[in-house]
């Protein structure tokens, strides 16, 4: 099997999330820095909109390196997309398909549904709960709780930070409740 080939199969979870945990100490080795994505937003609005605001009134050139992250993750995305694709059809659990049909939701053609995530979608009732709706709730939440789940689950844990515990448990029974409680609902409101 050749090197290619490895990289284009899913990875096991007890390589992959070592892999993603090692993060953090090499972060930390190299500078002290903090693994998080969403505080990358902030530093761009920063640099981009120059404003008297108190919230973006700082040395954002001091956190550069968080840019060039998020530009290294949104390349990769790009290259393992389009040049490194598993080349074995998506699989999704025949009980989670079931439940996914019953919603409306018949396209498992890849990681994000077309039914829901479709272009056309847009401008629709659909679009506006998934879209707009669902994004200021995740960015909302981002903000309220002082990180995402990579600054809060990765790095806030593996530090013992008593606040990122309490976030990312609350990530989970919100994620839990919105599956089970909330989202059949939702489904039956936009199809």
């Amino acid at each position: 099997m050749s090197y290619l080939e490895i990289i284009r199969q899913p990875w096991p979870w007890y390589v992959a999330g070592p892999l993603i945990g090692l993060t953090v100490p090499t972060l930390l080795l190299i500078g002290n820095k903090s693994f998080g994505i969403s505080s990358s937003l902030r530093h761009i609005c920063a640099a981009c909109l120059p404003a008297n605001i108190s919230f973006f009134n700082y040395n954002w050139k001091k956190e550069a390196w968080n840019l060039f992250f998020v530009a290294g993750v949104l390349l990769g995305g790009f290259v393992a997309t389009y040049f490194l694709s598993n080349p074995s059809a998506f699989t999704v659990a025949p009980a989670t398909e079931a439940t996914l049909r019953s919603y409306g939701i018949h396209d498992f053609s890849g990681l994000m549904p077309a039914d829901l995530f479709a272009t056309g979608n847009l401008f629709t009732l659909k679009g506006l709960v998934f879209f707009v709706i669902g994004g200021l709730l995740v960015g909302f939440g981002t903000r309220y709780a002082g990180g995402c789940t990579s600054g809060h689950a990765i790095m806030g844990l593996s530090n013992l930070q008593w606040p990122s515990l309490v976030a990312t448990c609350c990530f989970m029974v919100g994620g839990f409740t919105m599956t089970h409680l909330i989202l059949p609902y939702i489904f039956k409101l936009v199809n």
